[in-house]
């Protein structure tokens, strides 16, 4: 069969072809994509092409499907995935597979697997790893946001905290304390204000931030201060004193921080803004492979300073992921600022930078140039669907889509 996809050959070198899907074998399932999310990382693929650690070498004589955060319907099963997967299930991939011996994933490494696509191919590396799971959410555009959500997840289940005298390391942020969201007003650093206000653990205080004063409002009325959580947004854009702004901000040091930006200061600033036994977690991922940071080695050694990376979730994580958002503990859709068709996507991928907001969401099978939400007319009747969750992506508003959106 015939899919349409965005393809990569090298750095900068994306394009929207149709070619022909081989037939499935036994062990592979053929499916529909129907939403994805464009992520960051993938314009860091553009940017490295195949210097990037999970593009293979040949890319441009074996160019690669784009585009890992996705959702859709499995359209036929191979012989050997049959009582174990059935035509018709709505699924989502974790991408981040963690094969012994490649570092390959949909979106990254595969000729016939990636989001940015109308039909696939899903491989048997998938399912053999547990990765191909079913999802019963009533959107599709929700699913599509459970891989970044399970970045997000994994975030906080890799930090940590050891009570004084103990080995005893208890996953987490701290319950009560201090979390820091440093440059959080992107689309991940709201996933994980969510999250730390709907999940198992609750700060006492979050404070998020940023430089740009509007993203900072916006992300304000989306998360104000819940239940027993304060929530505050500090614009640190000329601050002259960034650490004594934040530790006034919080009346104090902080248990947990989350470091959404690779920027040497910022690694410094956060080793002056942990308290005793407090957790860095370094989230961003820099493109250098040479990136280092000066931090505090006397606190790591006296004062119990801990600090990880996390880099995508774990099938655990996405597995809670789909329990979120199923459950409706924690609302995505909040991250969601554009939409777009298939045709647009090569574009906006490369151009992420430049068009800034939050999380951009393919319609795989649709013609659609790149919208804003805010920009829609309210007057129009999707805007009409819109006002009705003041701004907010829904199921209504997809269902509109999926039925009134030209096709590809």
């Amino acid at each position: 069969m015939k899919t349409k996809a965005v393809r990569i050959y090298g750095k900068h070198d994306v394009r929207l072809e149709e070619f022909e899907l081989p037939d499935i074998k036994d062990d592979e399932i053929l499916a529909k994509v129907v939403t994805d999310s464009i992520c960051m990382s993938t314009w860091k693929l553009v940017e490295q092409g195949a210097d990037h650690k999970k593009a293979p070498s040949d890319l441009a004589t074996r160019p690669v499907i784009t585009g890992h955060e996705f959702c859709g319907e499995i359209m036929a099963v191979g012989d050997a995935r049959k009582g174990q997967f059935e035509p018709g299930q709505r699924f989502v991939i974790q991408p981040n597979l963690q094969l012994p011996n490649a570092p390959w994933c949909p979106g990254y490494s595969y000729r016939y697997c990636g989001g940015d696509a109308t039909y696939i191919v899903i491989p048997a590396d998938v399912m053999e790893h547990g990765c191909l799971l079913p999802y019963k959410g009533e959107t599709f555009f929700e699913g599509s946001l459970l891989e970044p959500l399970s970045c997000v997840v994994g975030a906080f289940n890799a930090t940590y905290h050891v009570p004084l005298g103990t080995h005893d390391h208890r996953r987490g942020i701290r319950d009560g304390g201090n979390l820091l969201i440093l440059g959080g007003t992107g689309p991940m650093g709201l996933l994980a204000v969510d999250l730390a206000l709907h999940g198992k653990n609750n700060p006492r205080t979050i404070i998020v931030t940023g430089r740009n004063q509007e993203k900072l409002e916006h992300a304000a009325r989306l998360y104000p201060s819940e239940g027993g959580t304060r929530v505050r947004y500090v614009n640190t854009f000329g601050a002259e004193d960034v650490v004594g702004l934040l530790r006034s901000a919080a009346s104090g040091l902080y248990d947990d921080v989350l470091l959404m930006v690779a920027d040497q200061q910022m690694i410094t600033d956060c080793s002056l803004l942990l308290a005793p036994d407090g957790c860095l977690n370094f989230f961003a991922g820099p493109l250098d492979k040479q990136f280092m940071g000066t931090t505090n080695f006397y606190d790591i050694h006296y004062n119990g300073s801990h600090y990880v990376g996390t880099s995508g979730g774990t099938t655990g994580d996405l597995r809670e992921s789909i329990r979120l958002v199923e459950e409706k503990v924690v609302n995505v859709a909040k991250v969601v600022t554009h939409v777009l068709g298939l045709n647009d996507c090569a574009r906006v991928t490369e151009e992420q930078r430049q068009i800034g907001g939050g999380k951009k969401l393919v319609y795989t099978h649709k013609h659609l140039a790149l919208r804003e939400l805010s920009d829609i007319d309210p007057a129009s009747e999707l805007g009409a669907i819109l006002a009705k969750t003041h701004g907010v992506w829904s199921k209504e508003a997809e269902d509109y889509a999926l039925a009134t959106v030209p096709e590809l």
